[in-house]
């Protein structure tokens, strides 16, 4: 986990968060990538699956900017909690669906990298499996089971 010792802070992490965020939500796809580690990791969660690799985790964002934000009619950020390891955030998210609208309650945890500070490891999202479905998009099928999932 990212801490103190790697050069991390609330503050910084928050920071990093925001950028992260931010870029995402301009539809930057350069600049959403910059801010991961090369061989970034998205848990998906209570599915127990994940995405590994930057060339899968930029086709995640290009399918995320270009087709599932687009259906994105607003949303509620119901909390958000920092440490200088991770930025939480938890949402009520409000989606176009084909009998109108549909509301999804999201965790994210963006996860600061233990030995690149300024830099995200990944995320870790949780989520219905329907919403994830459509976040996800065509990585879905690419997906790897979580079988690792004691503590170390």
């Amino acid at each position: 986990m990212a801490g103190s010792d790697a050069g991390w802070t609330s503050e910084k992490m928050l920071e990093l968060g925001t950028r992260h965020a931010t870029l995402e939500t301009e539809g930057d796809l350069d600049g959403t990538m910059a801010t991961l580690i090369e061989h970034p990791i998205y848990e998906f969660w209570p599915i127990g699956k994940r995405m590994v690799g930057r060339e899968r985790v930029r086709r995640y964002y290009e399918h995320l900017i270009d087709e599932f934000m687009p259906r994105q009619i607003g949303f509620t950020m119901i909390e958000e909690t920092i440490s200088p390891g991770a930025l939480s955030q938890e949402y009520i998210i409000e989606m176009k669906g084909s009998g109108g609208p549909e509301f999804h309650r999201v965790l994210g945890i963006l996860i600061g990298a233990p030995d690149s500070p300024g830099l995200m490891s990944g995320e870790r999202i949780w989520g219905s499996e329907d919403f994830l479905r459509q976040m996800i998009g065509p990585i879905w099928d690419e997906l790897e089971v979580i079988s690792d999932v004691e503590p170390d």
